[in-house]
């Protein structure tokens, strides 16, 4: 069977594209560097959208993921003791990969002054590991676990790290986010990995709805969206259960609705899960009956997405740096080689104010897709010309 699925590369371009913009927010947006764009107190409708939209990208990433290794196990030459090889080594490439040249992209520097972020990469190396076991369960199995541990792992938000005693770090890791000190160093879970795992091996075991045709995948993708959407607005609406952040009405509709959106993603509640996932799957049907081809600007993105990830950060972070060059002179070398605040640099060692207005995230986006369109396109063929 077809092992690559150019609607299934489309949108993981697609959440690619969407994930530079909120990192040039991360970057450029002086909001981002004081607050949070989803805090009712400070937000605008316009910044909150920014954000929001971005949520599509880690669910897509992590159910791509599984779905991508259930396609790989369909080439003749795989097996599972080959596919499991391959997650496991892949998935510790990821995690070396954020621990080494994603911390250099972010911060321009190694100094152990800045604590270690386990960020998507992370998440998705460890998920990998933990697939490359997983996958040998019947997909039944997996898939049915997998919504479990989506739609249940709330149950467990009641246990606090701190009543955990020595696990309280296993916790963090696991299920709630914050510091952790493994050996001393200071690193930041900014991802724990239930259920992020469930949501790759959900992945996985949905895949054999590829082997469909277009008309019968599609339908069913529409279909469970439907469902998947239906189910976050019920859920939200009788707010009890699926998120632990509460929804509120607000001074506005358009507030309440932001209220309404403004789910848990770290780590992502139930609510986040459906709220997400369920137009990623329109997305994907919508895709399906458009063929992109090979060429298309998505799918080129989708299938170099490590590429494209490392290398917009160092992008963003290097315009990020010469526009503070340009706006504060020689004063950018006394905080060029630190996180900015947005990312847990020092909002003292940065000038009063730093930052732009949301059009100069925008701006810098743009910039960034189309520097990286011509060199994503030549990696992509490299690769193809790698694996013929």
């Amino acid at each position: 069977m077809r092992t690559r699925v150019t609607s299934l590369d489309a949108l993981r371009g697609l959440v690619i594209v969407l994930m530079a913009l909120d990192h040039a927010r991360d970057f450029f947006h002086a909001g981002a560097m004081t607050g949070a764009p989803t805090d009712l107190a400070t937000t605008t409708p316009l910044l909150f959208a920014t954000r929001w939209v971005t949520h599509l990208c880690a669910p897509v990433f992590a159910w791509a993921a599984g779905a991508g290794a259930w396609l790989r196990l369909q080439r003749p030459d795989d097996t599972h003791g080959s596919l499991a090889r391959y997650l496991v080594s892949r998935g510790l490439g990821l995690i070396v990969l954020e621990l080494t040249v994603m911390r250099l992209a972010m911060t321009f520097s190694w100094s152990p002054a800045w604590p270690v972020l386990l960020l998507v990469l992370w998440m998705l190396g460890m998920s990998m590991v933990a697939l490359a076991a997983l996958q040998y369960l019947p997909v039944r199995v997996l898939l049915w676990g997998s919504g479990a541990v989506i739609a249940l792992h709330h149950l467990a938000d009641g246990v606090s790290p701190e009543s955990l005693g020595a696990w309280a770090g296993a916790w963090r890791v696991l299920h709630v986010p914050g510091v952790i000190t493994p050996g001393g160093i200071v690193a930041v879970v900014g991802y724990p990995l239930v259920p992020w795992m469930a949501v790759m091996v959900a992945g996985f075991a949905m895949a054999p709805l590829f082997t469909w045709t277009v008309a019968d995948r599609r339908r069913w993708l529409l279909r469970g969206g439907a469902a998947a959407v239906a189910g976050f607005v019920v859920l939200r609406a009788m707010n009890a259960y699926g998120d632990p952040a509460r929804w509120s009405w607000q001074s506005s509709g358009v507030l309440t609705l932001v209220s309404f959106l403004n789910t848990t993603k770290y780590p992502p509640s139930l609510a986040f899960l459906l709220m997400t996932l369920g137009p990623a799957a329109w997305l994907l049907a919508w895709l399906d009956a458009r063929h992109p081809a090979p060429g298309h600007p998505l799918v080129v993105f989708g299938r170099v997405p490590l590429f494209f990830y490392v290398a917009h950060f160092a992008l963003l972070h290097a315009f990020a740096v010469a526009a503070a060059w340009a706006r504060y002179g020689e004063a950018v070398w006394g905080f060029a080689w630190m996180p900015v605040p947005s990312m847990g640099g020092p909002a003292s060692a940065f000038p009063r104010g730093f930052g732009y207005p949301l059009w100069v995230t925008y701006v810098a986006w743009v910039i960034v897709l189309a520097l990286l369109w011509p060199v994503c396109r030549a990696w992509a063929a490299r690769r193809a010309r790698q694996a013929r």
